[in-house]
């Protein structure tokens, strides 16, 4: 049986139809999609998720409630730079009985690149302790320490 000419065909519409339910779908997931899910703060990934936040927030005293008495103690002054444009995603977390290592991705994008927009990515650890039963951070990267009481200041 073949359609009529001039008469379109019925599954072809039908299959445009769905395309375009689809479509729908996926840009409404996308764009009702607002922040991420928190995760438990009493986990190490929780931990990273809060301080991470605190960091980007430029609130460096709640930041600091999520470190280690160690690392505190042994604070240098660090520029991290602008954190406005940084992005973590969380790749895997190993835990023993008391540290742990979160690893995340961190995606820093900058609006000068020669094309435009331009990102660079990498993969750094977050070094956790347990302190009195509570995770606390010992070590994280370059771009997230922050030193609200810094030893030396320039």
């Amino acid at each position: 049986m073949s359609a009529t000419p001039g008469k379109p065909d019925r599954s072809l519409i039908v299959i445009l139809g769905v395309i375009a339910a689809l479509v729908i779908v996926a840009l409404a997931v996308v764009f009702t999609q607002g922040e991420p899910a928190p995760l438990d703060p009493d986990t190490p990934e929780g931990v990273v998720q809060l301080y991470s936040a605190a960091v980007l927030a430029g609130d460096e005293q709640t930041a600091a409630g999520y470190l280690t008495a160690g690392r505190l103690d042994n604070c240098d002054k660090v520029d991290p730079g602008p954190l406005d444009n940084i992005r973590l995603t969380l790749v895997s977390t190993t835990v023993r009985k008391n540290s742990a290592d979160v690893r995340v991705s961190l995606v820093t994008t900058t609006d000068n690149g020669p094309f435009g927009a331009s990102e660079y990515e990498n993969e750094d650890v977050f070094d956790l302790v347990t302190v009195d039963g509570r995770w606390r951070i010992d070590g994280a990267p370059w771009q997230l320490t922050i030193c609200p009481n810094p030893k030396a200041t320039s």
